[in-house]
Protein backbone atom coordinates (compact mmCIF):
# COMPACT_ATOMS: atom_id res chain seq x y z
CA UNK A 1 0.00 0.00 0.00
CA UNK A 2 2.84 2.35 0.79
CA UNK A 3 4.59 1.94 -2.72
CA UNK A 4 1.25 2.66 -4.62
CA UNK A 5 0.82 5.60 -2.30
CA UNK A 6 4.43 6.80 -3.07
CA UNK A 7 3.68 5.85 -6.87
CA UNK A 8 0.85 8.36 -7.00
CA UNK A 9 2.59 11.06 -5.20
CA UNK A 10 5.16 10.49 -7.76
CA UNK A 11 2.68 10.83 -10.57
CA UNK A 12 1.16 13.53 -9.47
CA UNK A 13 4.47 15.40 -8.93
CA UNK A 14 4.72 15.18 -12.66
CA UNK A 15 1.57 15.71 -13.44
CA UNK A 16 2.12 19.36 -12.00
CA UNK A 17 5.57 20.20 -13.62
CA UNK A 18 3.79 18.99 -16.87
CA UNK A 19 1.15 21.83 -16.67
CA UNK A 20 3.66 24.12 -15.54
CA UNK A 21 5.36 23.82 -18.23
CA UNK A 22 2.51 24.99 -20.55
CA UNK A 23 1.16 27.98 -18.26
CA UNK A 24 1.72 31.32 -19.52
CA UNK A 25 -0.91 32.01 -21.35
CA UNK A 26 -3.25 34.88 -20.23
CA UNK A 27 -6.25 33.11 -18.41
CA UNK A 28 -4.72 29.59 -19.12
CA UNK A 29 -6.51 29.74 -22.18
CA UNK A 30 -4.70 28.99 -25.58
CA UNK A 31 -1.93 31.94 -27.00
CA UNK A 32 -2.57 35.53 -28.50
CA UNK A 33 0.07 34.53 -30.99
CA UNK A 34 1.11 31.12 -32.62
CA UNK A 35 0.78 27.93 -30.74
CA UNK A 36 0.00 25.30 -32.62
CA UNK A 37 -3.51 23.59 -35.13
CA UNK A 38 -5.91 25.50 -32.69
CA UNK A 39 -4.29 29.22 -33.81
CA UNK A 40 -4.68 28.83 -37.40
CA UNK A 41 -6.47 31.33 -39.23
CA UNK A 42 -9.82 30.41 -40.69
CA UNK A 43 -9.07 32.63 -43.73
CA UNK A 44 -6.55 34.86 -45.29
CA UNK A 45 -6.10 38.97 -44.49
CA UNK A 46 -8.94 40.69 -45.95
CA UNK A 47 -7.69 43.09 -49.35
CA UNK A 48 -6.41 46.12 -47.69
CA UNK A 49 -8.74 49.36 -48.41
CA UNK A 50 -6.70 51.96 -47.00
CA UNK A 51 -3.19 51.66 -47.37
CA UNK A 52 -0.56 51.89 -44.73
CA UNK A 53 2.33 53.31 -45.96
CA UNK A 54 5.21 50.50 -46.04
CA UNK A 55 8.29 51.76 -43.20
CA UNK A 56 11.72 50.61 -43.50
CA UNK A 57 12.47 48.98 -39.53
CA UNK A 58 8.70 48.35 -39.30
CA UNK A 59 7.68 47.25 -35.46
CA UNK A 60 5.39 44.45 -35.35
CA UNK A 61 5.24 43.34 -31.57
CA UNK A 62 2.07 45.15 -31.25
CA UNK A 63 1.97 43.92 -27.54
CA UNK A 64 4.04 42.45 -25.08
CA UNK A 65 5.08 38.79 -25.76
CA UNK A 66 4.09 39.04 -29.69
CA UNK A 67 6.90 38.58 -32.13
CA UNK A 68 9.08 40.85 -34.12
CA UNK A 69 7.71 39.78 -37.39
CA UNK A 70 4.22 39.70 -39.26
CA UNK A 71 2.11 37.15 -36.90
CA UNK A 72 -2.22 36.56 -37.08
CA UNK A 73 -3.57 36.75 -33.52
CA UNK A 74 -5.84 33.92 -32.21
CA UNK A 75 -8.97 36.55 -33.31
CA UNK A 76 -7.92 35.92 -37.04
CA UNK A 77 -6.23 39.16 -36.82
CA UNK A 78 -3.36 39.62 -39.37
CA UNK A 79 -0.72 41.91 -37.76
CA UNK A 80 1.16 43.93 -40.55
CA UNK A 81 -0.68 42.84 -43.51
CA UNK A 82 -2.06 46.72 -44.48
CA UNK A 83 0.18 48.46 -47.26
CA UNK A 84 -1.80 47.63 -49.83
CA UNK A 85 -0.83 46.18 -53.65
CA UNK A 86 1.32 49.43 -54.31
CA UNK A 87 4.01 48.12 -51.82
CA UNK A 88 6.99 48.10 -54.09
CA UNK A 89 8.67 45.52 -51.68
CA UNK A 90 5.87 43.14 -53.44
CA UNK A 91 6.16 43.69 -57.02
CA UNK A 92 7.18 41.40 -59.50
CA UNK A 93 8.13 42.36 -63.15
CA UNK A 94 6.48 38.09 -64.12
CA UNK A 95 3.33 37.31 -61.24
CA UNK A 96 3.31 33.48 -61.12
CA UNK A 97 5.87 33.20 -63.62
CA UNK A 98 6.64 29.44 -62.47
CA UNK A 99 2.57 28.89 -62.51
CA UNK A 100 0.60 28.97 -59.73
CA UNK A 101 -0.14 26.56 -56.40
CA UNK A 102 -2.97 24.23 -56.83
CA UNK A 103 -1.82 22.03 -53.60
CA UNK A 104 -4.39 23.76 -51.58
CA UNK A 105 -5.11 26.79 -49.01
CA UNK A 106 -6.05 27.62 -45.27
CA UNK A 107 -6.13 25.71 -42.36
CA UNK A 108 -7.84 22.19 -43.59
CA UNK A 109 -4.47 22.30 -45.97
CA UNK A 110 -1.21 21.87 -43.32
CA UNK A 111 2.07 21.11 -44.44
CA UNK A 112 4.94 19.73 -43.15
CA UNK A 113 8.61 21.95 -44.33
CA UNK A 114 10.66 19.34 -46.08
CA UNK A 115 14.17 20.89 -46.40
CA UNK A 116 16.12 24.24 -47.61
CA UNK A 117 15.83 27.60 -46.59
CA UNK A 118 14.44 31.28 -47.23
CA UNK A 119 15.76 31.12 -50.62
CA UNK A 120 14.12 28.03 -51.68
CA UNK A 121 11.69 25.55 -49.31
CA UNK A 122 9.42 22.55 -50.27
CA UNK A 123 6.90 20.34 -48.99
CA UNK A 124 4.33 17.73 -50.99
CA UNK A 125 6.62 18.39 -53.75
CA UNK A 126 6.26 22.25 -53.73
CA UNK A 127 9.17 24.47 -53.93
CA UNK A 128 8.93 28.21 -52.81
CA UNK A 129 11.11 31.17 -51.93
CA UNK A 130 10.58 33.89 -49.33
CA UNK A 131 10.34 37.25 -49.75
CA UNK A 132 13.57 39.49 -50.05
CA UNK A 133 12.05 42.23 -47.96
CA UNK A 134 10.69 39.32 -45.73
CA UNK A 135 13.86 37.23 -45.18
CA UNK A 136 14.25 38.25 -41.77
CA UNK A 137 10.86 37.66 -40.54
CA UNK A 138 11.62 34.04 -40.57
CA UNK A 139 14.77 33.26 -38.80
CA UNK A 140 13.14 31.00 -36.44
CA UNK A 141 11.46 28.76 -38.73
CA UNK A 142 12.42 25.38 -38.85
CA UNK A 143 13.16 24.36 -42.55
CA UNK A 144 12.68 20.35 -42.07
CA UNK A 145 9.58 20.42 -39.49
CA UNK A 146 7.73 23.20 -39.04
CA UNK A 147 3.92 23.04 -40.02
CA UNK A 148 3.13 26.02 -42.55
CA UNK A 149 -0.35 26.76 -44.24
CA UNK A 150 -0.78 28.70 -47.54
CA UNK A 151 -2.90 31.72 -47.99
CA UNK A 152 -3.66 33.69 -51.29
CA UNK A 153 -2.31 36.80 -51.26
CA UNK A 154 -5.07 39.50 -52.27
CA UNK A 155 -2.98 42.74 -52.54
CA UNK A 156 0.24 41.61 -54.03
CA UNK A 157 0.13 40.23 -57.43
CA UNK A 158 1.88 36.82 -57.31
CA UNK A 159 2.35 36.15 -53.86
CA UNK A 160 1.36 33.80 -51.40
CA UNK A 161 1.51 34.35 -47.60
CA UNK A 162 3.07 31.19 -45.45
CA UNK A 163 1.98 30.98 -42.04
CA UNK A 164 3.92 29.35 -39.43
CA UNK A 165 1.85 27.23 -36.89
CA UNK A 166 4.40 26.95 -34.69
CA UNK A 167 5.02 30.23 -34.38
CA UNK A 168 2.03 32.58 -35.68
CA UNK A 169 4.49 34.64 -37.84
CA UNK A 170 3.81 35.15 -41.58
CA UNK A 171 6.05 35.66 -44.50
CA UNK A 172 5.28 36.61 -48.06
CA UNK A 173 6.29 33.50 -50.54
CA UNK A 174 6.51 33.21 -54.55
CA UNK A 175 5.88 29.55 -55.79
CA UNK A 176 8.91 28.01 -57.52
CA UNK A 177 6.78 24.93 -59.38
CA UNK A 178 7.25 21.61 -58.47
Amino acid sequence: MKKLIGLLVICFAFSLSALAQHGGHEGGGRPEVGGGHQNIPKHGPAKVTTPHPAEENRKFNDKAGHPEAPHVHSNGKWVGHDTGPNDAHYHLDHPWEHGRFTGGFGRSHVWRLGGGGPGRFWFGGFFFSVAPYDVGYCNGWFWNSDDIVIYDDPDHIGWYLAYNVRLGTYVHVQYLGM
